[in-house]
């Protein structure tokens, strides 16, 4: 009896250990688990790095101008958003912070504007003696070619007078092809790389027209006179598991009516917004309404170069409540890495 108690306790406890252990052991799995996916959620990477190449400020050597554009550098990818004002603008800055332009083959055109357009055709002559493919397949949104006036009705004669300014459309058209450069006219959203989508011509669901006034295109029957609203505008929205990161050139179409069609194409959050969106000479009550907007939208992080300006960037952050470390003025040489970080040059 003795024995058979005592083997009894034994067994006892020996089940008993062996139950603990195991149930330890499961728990430890589930924790490493979830620790692993939730580590993974918090540093998934994106498919690309993006550069500043021309934007308003820039460190010591770099070149800063009324412009915009940006790099976007993948394991298969190099496509470009923008190209600046003055043609020399991105050559400079690209070989000031060791970028390989040659790579480039795939433009995307915000808009008309030749502060966004300027340096296409200096950079397609430069970089296909080394790619014959470089700089030749842009993608420009319905709209782009139109002609633009001013208020006499007298066509502008020379696109390079100052940002904003547009000259012969059909010049610039006949000048790019020329050089083997390939339209691509958009109306509607489009993935022209991997996770990488152009919006096409924005709606005006919200804002009708966010930007400057005195250019005119004509309607109708080509004699009639409209304000120019700048319906080819267009963004860029990359997608990742955090949601889009959109980039834009000046935003003329309005950061409200952008972030709805991206959302059309993935019903994602808006997990950070970058590039220009004219919001320069904007009240602070239509900075807050972008700023509440964009954070019903889920914006974490946001550098809001070019025509944003600072006061307005600074003032997005603080109703945003954005962190330091997620929010940047935007100079030549700031990045935003695949691990979704921001990397800023150091003028700022």
């Amino acid at each position: 009896m003795q024995f058979n108690t005592l083997f009894g306790k034994c067994g006892l406890y020996f089940l008993s250990s062996e139950f603990y252990r195991r149930n330890i052991m499961q728990k430890l799995i589930v924790a490493m688990v979830f620790g692993l996916l939730s580590i993974q959620a918090q540093s998934a990477p994106s498919k690309y790095e993006i550069t500043i190449l021309a934007t308003n400020i820039a460190n010591y050597g770099g070149r800063g101008e009324w412009s915009f554009g940006a790099l976007y550098e993948s394991d298969t990818e190099s496509v470009l958003f923008d190209t600046g004002f003055d043609e020399e603008t991105m050559l400079h800055n690209a070989k000031l912070l060791n970028k390989n332009l040659a790579k480039v083959e795939k433009v995307v055109l915000s808009h008309f504007h030749s502060d966004h357009t300027g340096g296409l055709l200096r950079l397609r002559r430069e970089y296909r003696k080394k790619n014959t493919n470089a700089f030749t397949k842009v993608y420009v949104a319905k709209g782009f070619f139109a002609q633009r006036y001013d208020q006499s009705g007298a066509q502008l004669s020379d696109g390079k007078t100052g940002p904003g300014s547009y000259g012969n459309a059909a010049e610039f058209k006949k000048a790019a092809q020329a050089l083997g450069i390939k339209f691509t006219v958009t109306d509607a959203p489009l993935e022209i790389a991997p996770d990488l989508f152009i919006t096409g011509p924005v709606a005006r669901r919200h804002e009708e027209y966010v930007g400057p006034a005195g250019l005119f295109i004509k309607t109708g029957e080509g004699s009639v006179l409209s304000p120019d609203i700048i319906m080819d505008d267009q963004s860029m929205g990359m997608m990742t598991e955090q949601g889009w990161v959109m980039m834009s050139g000046c935003g003329h179409s309005g950061i409200m009516n952008t972030t709805e069609i991206l959302q059309d194409v993935e019903d994602k959050p808006i997990f950070a917004a970058m590039g220009g969106f004219h919001l320069w000479q904007a009240s602070d009550s239509a900075i807050d309404q972008t700023a509440n907007w964009l954070v019903e939208k889920g914006l974490k992080k946001f550098m809001g170069g070019h025509c944003t300006g600072i006061r307005a960037g600074r003032r997005i952050a603080d109703v945003a409540k954005i962190k330091r470390t997620d929010h940047s003025h935007t100079a030549v040489g700031s990045t935003f890495s695949r691990q979704m970080e921001i990397g800023r040059s150091s003028v700022e």
